[in-house]
């Protein structure tokens, strides 16, 4: 699987659609997310072709929001998080490094999270396979039950997991982490695979991943990771995210190197409304010559863009209000996924 920050063809995403987590057609909280998730098409669509997958009877509503310049494809649809039901694009041979050879689309089983109560995933299970014929590629099935905000790789053979997605019982009952790696391995032509314990917090709510790793550190380029800090000693995430940072300080990557840790402060609000969040400036989004950064309004936003210019040198940071997106359950690399780009000559 090619790291993130190599070249893509295109970026794809989802629109929002009535559901549970949406809201009815017509009400506020589907036109927020709309809006939200139609942001975050426009700040990708400057810089490389952008596609999004519309449900049937939500066209006229997509090309109301959406730039002109991204490109409108009906199919049907349950939610909108396409890092998740979408594939994730590989390439064939060359071994760790990405492969230079044929594109392939890996469609992982989705179960909805986990087969989580609020979830429909009929549509959606479905997903991978339209995109990876869309993009006219062919599909590797795996019996794997996971999603691609599930994992993160640096490009050159290490996998990061979570103990509480891949080995969930409501995902992969009876799988062992030697069985996870095996897979994982065979289809994303990694070596090495770092397991955190866990995820943020707020993750495990209601409308939560469970544990999702992208939420919660990311290869920024190989032998370097960023990392979520919750400076707060009172917060819940604290402890965890001081766990996962240590955890990643004596990991050892595919390469033999100890990996080095960027830490990303996260923002000062930790609640909306009464309710814990995982506002998380980690859940960023790496295309063509720019990254894609989560804002709040918040203090450390201006920081976090410092952390991400000197991660990503000759990219550009945009940041993205990405608080309508959150609020749904997940941030602006949730609702992205990359299609590698042909290798050069």
């Amino acid at each position: 699987m090619p790291p993130e920050w190599a070249p893509h063809e295109r970026t794809w995403m989802a629109f929002p659609t009535p559901n549970a987590t949406f809201g009815d057609a017509g009400g506020p909280d589907l036109a927020r997310a709309r809006a939200a998730w139609s942001a975050v098409a426009g700040a990708v669509v400057a810089r490389e072709p952008v596609s999004v997958l519309v449900a049937p009877g939500d066209l006229p509503a997509a090309r109301e929001l959406l730039d002109p310049r991204v490109e409108v494809v009906e199919v049907p649809l349950d939610d909108a998080w396409l890092r998740d039901s979408g594939p994730t694009f590989v390439r064939s041979g060359g071994g760790a490094g990405g492969g230079a050879g044929a594109l392939t689309a890996v469609d992982w089983r989705f179960n909805g999270w986990g087969a989580q109560s609020w979830a429909a995933w009929d549509r959606d299970a479905l997903v991978a396979a339209q995109v990876a014929r869309l993009a006219g590629t062919p599909v590797s099935p795996s019996p794997l039950t996971q999603e691609g905000g599930a994992f993160h790789v640096d490009g050159e053979g290490t996998v990061l997991l979570t103990d509480t997605v891949q080995l969930d019982p409501d995902r992969n009952p009876g799988w062992t982490r030697a069985q996870v790696e095996a897979e994982v391995h065979a289809q994303l032509g990694t070596t090495t695979a770092v397991w955190l314990p866990r995820g943020l917090t707020a993750d495990y709510g209601e409308f939560g991943t469970r544990g999702h790793v992208d939420i919660v550190a990311a290869f920024c380029r190989p032998g370097t990771v960023l990392v979520h800090t919750q400076p707060d000693p009172a917060h819940p995430d604290h402890a965890v995210s001081t766990e996962v940072a240590d955890l990643l300080r004596q990991a050892v990557d595919a390469r033999g190197r100890r990996l080095e840790v960027l830490e990303l402060p996260a923002p000062r609000v930790s609640e909306v409304d009464g309710e814990l969040v995982d506002f998380s400036y980690v859940n960023h989004y790496v295309a063509n010559s720019v990254v894609v950064a989560c804002a709040f309004d918040d203090p450390r936003d201006a920081d976090a863009v410092r952390v991400l210019r000197a991660a990503y040198p000759g990219r550009e940071v945009v940041g993205v209000d990405a608080r309508d997106v959150f609020a749904f359950g997940g941030g602006i690399h949730c609702i992205t996924q990359q299609q590698p780009a042909a290798p050069t000559a």
